[in-house]
């Protein structure tokens, strides 16, 4: 199943739809794709009854089908409970450690490694990011994101894939120079990360996928480019923590709970961060305002992202 929310024509609201051979079938009624979400995924990873049976209902009596080039879309979840960023590709890791001249702490190695950042920055695929205010070091990430369909708390890996009703394309944008010096305090990162969150439109559930399946994850090329010039290439079978385990490590000791996300941080070279500290800044500059950004994932989507000014820094004393 691939389900979307989009601005309906009709209501001029956010809707959830189903998307099928390039067409949006919106579905009646009042709930929105979060409250679809819930119930255990069963035989078909992801896709519990009530899902399924509002995926019948869309297809076979719309409220309305337009064709998805002419479908405004929006982050799939708009409200989601919480998000947890991981860092779970050991390129990216050993990579951007060895450009500043250290080894990978054994700690990564130890347990996935992750921080919460903002729901209320979540971002469409297509929405402007502004630079967050006073930086002067914006950046991508590359990154796969799951969004939990069955809550739960302390998930063994060999369970846990079962909670997760789809994935999409995740952009954590990054004000790197921020995020240096919050973290030179021993906490965060926190306003480094806390501007913007972009998803892909379309929440591609695991059926769709197991065609693809590779060791722990699944055979899909991750891209990126910043004015159309190549940037970022990887792949999400390299990730080095699966998603199970992740899943398993976000729900000790708490409770999951439908609608959650989780990213996989940045795939290998997939931000200018990793990309400037091995190559340079003259070939990877960081984002300005009139950049425009594209990530894609084979099978999940596209972001692609105008960058604009963000607002003046309000002096705090």
């Amino acid at each position: 199943m691939r389900w979307v929310t989009y601005i309906s024509p009709a209501t001029g609201t956010a809707r959830p739809g189903v998307l099928r051979e390039g067409m949006v079938y919106g579905l009646t009624g009042d709930q929105d794709l979060l409250g679809l979400l819930g119930e255990a995924g069963g035989p078909v990873p992801g896709g519990g009854n009530r899902l399924r049976q509002a995926h019948e209902q869309a297809l076979t009596a719309p409220l309305e089908v337009l064709p998805e080039g002419a479908a405004r879309l929006c982050a799939p979840i708009q409200a989601p409970p919480s998000i947890r960023d991981f860092m779970a590709f050991e390129e990216h890791v050993r990579t951007s450690n060895e450009a500043l001249g250290r080894g990978v702490n054994s700690v990564w190695y130890d347990i996935p490694l992750f921080y919460f950042t903002n729901p209320a920055a979540v971002r469409g695929p297509f929405d402007e990011v502004p630079v967050a205010p006073g930086c002067e070091r914006f950046d991508y990430e590359l990154e796969i994101a799951a969004v939990i369909g069955t809550g739960g708390c302390d998930l063994s890996p060999a369970d846990a894939e079962r909670h997760i009703a789809g994935y999409l394309v995740m952009c954590d944008w990054s004000a790197r120079d921020i995020q240096a010096h919050e973290m030179r305090g021993h906490l965060g990162p926190a306003k480094g990360k806390d501007t913007a969150t972009s998803f892909s439109g379309v929440l591609v559930t695991p059926d769709e996928l197991e065609p693809l399946r590779a060791g722990g994850a699944y055979d899909l090329e991750m891209t990126a480019s910043v004015n159309g010039k190549p940037y970022s290439r990887g792949n999400f079978s390299s990730i080095g923590w699966r998603f199970a385990e992740l899943l398993a490590y976000a729900s000790r000791g708490t409770t999951l709970r439908p609608g959650d996300i989780i990213g996989s941080g940045t795939v290998g070279t997939g931000c200018i961060l990793e990309l400037s500290a091995v190559h340079g800044t003259d070939a990877y500059p960081w984002l300005r305002p009139g950049d425009t950004v594209r990530l894609e994932v084979a099978h999940l989507g596209v972001i692609e992202s105008a960058i604009v000014p963000g607002p003046p820094v309000i002096p705090l004393r």
